[in-house]
């Protein structure tokens, strides 16, 4: 049977938070050995990685140790966006295969950045049939992760369900920590591949406006919609909108772009939401950061706290079928444009989880970023609350 605990510490040095959240976690599991731990704790306390891993090496003793540096943590029912503070959380996986590992810098052959250290069973670059069934949780930096190492051998999202996030708190490069068991690094990534863990993607946006199809770009780049200049048709889109819809965009507008194109149609989930990172008046090309191809549907999208809510409710009452029940324990990857930034009441996206799930170990943290899979393929997000559920 697994077991969970987690808990959240807001004392004012890395190692005393540390110390009081292992405690509780160790009363939570009830003598249990975790097989994996993870802890996020705000840049002030990730000074001191090195001593929070240590801490709870001893403390804990688990068997795979993971975690990052936090702009904002979260537990059960509970998010602390300001001020020092830790979240723990442990489980003990007694059924449980579990790989860690850990991602460094390196070069590809045509001089672009990529990340090593994939085991082979979940490397991207890998052939679909040749990778494993395991769930991937992975933990990055920012700034020396590419997006791009999200990319599978065919140009598009990772073949296989990862979940997790960006760290965040850091304002440059090399301000992050990032732990593996007793390491600590400031760059590339870590993470645990193990199997059993169902993921849960929820977008804070609402499609407005009619569907288009691209019928011109490539690469991160729309030259056209429906044959139109696409600057041109997203500027008469925005025009046409009712007034209230109208009003949400005034704070910018985002891309849906569909990924799996083989629905008889969309609903909210079933677009990648991406910026528009810039237009260009003369040729009516509008930059999304993402890899598109002709033939795909885009629709644009506004932050909506409201249709944010809905999604992330309607997305958890659907994993709890998926799981038969309550799971045991959940990590929470949450934007940190979500928050108090989008809804008007703090602890939403815990106290939803809660609300669905009960009062369950759960803890995560704000990220510059979330990893979760749209349609079977994984891709880097922004503006979404992404889950890791495990089973009771």
């Amino acid at each position: 049977m697994n077991t969970f605990a987690s808990a959240i510490s807001t004392r004012e040095t890395g190692r005393t938070a540390a110390t009081e959240a292992v405690a509780a976690v160790r009363a939570g599991l009830s003598g249990a050995t975790p097989d994996l731990a993870v802890v996020f704790a705000t840049p002030d306390l990730m000074a001191d990685a090195a001593g929070i891993a240590s801490v709870i090496g001893v403390g804990l003793g688990p068997a795979n140790l993971i975690g990052c540096t936090a702009e904002g943590v979260i537990g059960t029912a509970r998010e602390i966006e300001h001020g020092p503070a830790l979240t723990l959380w442990a489980a003990s996986l007694p059924d449980t295969a579990i790989d860690s590992f850990i991602l460094d810098p390196g070069q590809a052959p045509d001089g672009g950045p990529v990340m090593v250290g994939w085991p082979p069973a979940i490397d991207p670059s890998a052939p679909p049939d040749l990778q494993g069934d395991q769930t991937v949780i992975l933990l990055a930096d920012p700034f020396s992760f590419p997006p791009d190492a999200l990319a599978g051998p065919d140009g598009g999202g990772m073949a296989r369900e990862v979940t997790g996030g960006m760290a965040s708190g850091g304002q440059a490069p090399g301000e992050h920590r990032l732990i593996l068991n007793q390491r600590v690094t400031h760059s590339g990534a870590v993470g645990v591949a193990l199997s059993g863990v169902t993921p849960l993607v929820s977008q804070g946006c609402r499609p407005v406006g009619p569907e288009m199809t691209i019928t011109d770009g490539g690469e991160g780049v729309i030259r056209q919609l429906a044959g139109r200049p696409a600057l041109e048709r997203v500027r008469e889109v925005i025009e046409a909108l009712p007034a209230d819809e109208r009003r949400l965009v005034e704070d910018g507008v985002l891309a849906g772009i569909v990924i799996d194109e083989n629905r008889p149609e969309y609903e909210q989930g079933d677009f990648l939401i991406r910026g528009m990172m810039g237009g260009d008046p003369g040729t009516g090309a509008i930059a999304v950061g993402e890899h598109v191809r002709v033939g795909q549907v885009m629709r644009l999208q506004a932050r909506d706290h409201l249709s944010a809510d809905a999604d992330l409710r309607a997305a958890l009452a659907a994993a709890r079928v998926t799981t038969a029940g309550a799971p045991g324990g959940v990590l929470l990857f949450s934007c940190n444009g979500r928050g108090t930034r989008l809804f008007p009441d703090p602890h939403h996206d815990a106290l939803a989880t809660a609300h669905v799930f009960g009062e369950i170990p759960l803890s995560g943290l704000f990220c510059n970023g979330e990893i979760g899979p749209v349609c079977g393929r994984t891709h880097l997000h922004g503006f979404t609350a992404v889950m890791a559920i495990f089973p009771a």
